[in-house]
């Protein structure tokens, strides 16, 4: 079992920082890729940035230049750092990370609001 939690979010003017974190804690040996998610009103989950277990990182094209997904395999924390905030990027943040336990699984965060103000 993985399980995950994030933390960062909150409420920021158009063209400011956050960095969100998601913290792993279980069987962290056994992760996989991790992954920032994002889920505006309306809208259908999208993935915002991914990191392999081998540091190979992807980005959607809307945050390409301004995110930067990172990972911290002493603290077993993930940071997504998000600069020049647009208030298109308004939307629940999850962490997510795929896991073998048998088989492949998949856990997910609670979320985090991340709110970006025009």
């Amino acid at each position: 079992q993985v399980q995950l939690v994030e933390s960062g979010g909150g409420l920021v003017q158009a063209g400011g920082s956050l960095r969100l974190s998601c913290a792993a804690s279980g069987s962290t040996f056994s992760i996989n890729d991790i992954g920032w998610y994002r889920q505006a009103p309306g809208k259908q989950r999208e993935l915002v940035a991914g990191i392999s277990s081998g540091g190979s990182t992807n980005y959607a094209d809307s945050v390409k230049g301004r995110f930067t997904i990172s990972r911290d395999n002493a603290k077993n924390t993930v940071y997504l750092q998000m600069n020049s905030l647009k208030p298109e990027d308004t939307a629940v943040y999850y962490c997510s990370a795929t896991y073998f336990s048998a088989i492949y699984l998949r856990s997910w965060g609670q979320g985090t609001q991340v709110t970006v103000s025009s």
